[in-house]
């Protein structure tokens, strides 16, 4: 036996070395003043340091470094088999192969904690802010609803269509128009101040359609990533949503809330439409739920044009609904949740009491 564990000391300190970082995490992961020295001080310089680095390329790094993972992968599996097959020391070579993976896995985890993770126990946008989400009175949502129906009414004929009637504005001029989304924002929210640089479009886009990700933020690398296979109509609200993770706020609800009045706000077109359309459909949610009445006259307003836009839209996501993309969003609703995002990836209500608390307070 003490052969055995020598033999697999190295792999035996690399576990022992990921499981005290990850328990120093939750030690301290509740002490604000450190987190937030951690990442103003070093996470945070480190992402913006290897961001200028990897967005020297136009194409994604961590989609290559996704890809280059899943061959890695099958190359292990390919050759762990092998010296299943040929070996005689069958149980000590699934031992250490088994430990080596999960010692990967667990760096992985670790670099992850330190590099996002963090980012949930510091100051939130909404401290940082002042803004803070509160209930509302059914009036009060019914009268912000019926803002942003107006400004998608005002908006949707200022957007290129095509022969159908659909939402046409090209994704090179949506991805262009990205880098000074956040210029009408810096007076009021001076902490977002950040130099941007061009959202990356994912080739492989519709297998993270088939995993119901419209986006994601690659923390090792500093990218921010977009599907483009999906309707563009809310590409330019994703962008923003993606572009708020940039500047190191975690809160998916926070982000989508910047979302809307980021876009909302645009000297684009597209921009303004997508960010009215994305704060309508939060709040019309909300309305349903609380007054069908006020929603249905409300919705009764919505031209056809905007009608076809969001019945695309679903058809496209119900197209992909499957085990795939639900496993997919358990997990990662079970990631935000495991860093102490209560809401989840469901909440609507996040969104909506910051929408009342900043328009109408």
């Amino acid at each position: 036996m003490k052969r055995f564990f020598k033999k697999y000391q190295k792999l035996h300190i690399w576990l022992l070395t990921c499981l005290a970082l990850l328990g120093l995490f939750v030690l301290t992961r509740n002490n604000r003043t450190w987190m937030n020295a951690l990442t103003q001080h070093f996470t945070e310089p480190l992402k913006r340091a290897v961001a200028s680095l990897t967005y020297q390329v136009e194409w994604s790094v961590a989609e290559l470094l996704y890809c280059t993972a899943v061959l890695a992968g099958v190359i292990w599996l390919a050759h762990s088999v092998r010296l299943l097959i040929t070996e005689k020391d069958r149980w000590h070579i699934l031992y250490g192969r088994l430990l080596g993976l999960v010692c990967t896995g667990l760096t992985i985890y670790v670099g992850l904690t330190l590099l996002w993770g963090v980012n949930y126990y510091t100051d939130s946008f909404q401290d940082l802010s002042g803004i803070r989400g509160r209930g509302a009175t059914v009036e009060e949502l019914t009268e912000l609803t019926e803002r942003f129906a107006q400004g998608v009414i005002d908006t949707y004929d200022e957007v290129q269509r095509d022969e159908n009637g659909l939402f046409a504005v090209p994704r090179e001029e949506i991805f262009a128009a990205g880098t000074d989304v956040y210029e009408n924002l810096y007076e009021e929210f001076p902490f977002l101040r950040l130099e941007d640089r061009k959202p990356k479009a994912l080739v492989y886009s519709e297998i993270f359609s088939i995993m119901d990700f419209t986006g994601f933020f690659f923390p090792f690398t500093g990218e921010a990533n977009l599907n483009v296979h999906s309707p563009a109509m809310y590409l330019p609200t994703t962008i923003v949503h993606e572009m708020a993770h940039l500047r190191g706020i975690a809160s998916e609800q926070e982000c989508n809330f910047l979302a809307v009045v980021g876009a909302t706000r645009s000297d684009e077109a597209a921009y303004r439409y997508a960010g009215w359309l994305f704060g309508y459909v939060y709040l019309g949610n909300a309305l349903y739920g609380a007054d069908r009445d006020a929603w249905a006259a409300i919705r009764a307003t919505i031209p056809e044009e905007v009608v076809a836009d969001l019945r695309y839209h679903s058809a496209y996501w119900a197209a992909y609904e499957g085990p795939v993309s639900q496993a997919a969003s358990n997990a990662y609703d079970s990631f935000l949740k495991g860093y102490g995002d209560e809401d989840g990836i469901q909440s609507y209500g996040t969104v909506v009491d910051m929408l009342i608390a900043y328009y109408l307070d």
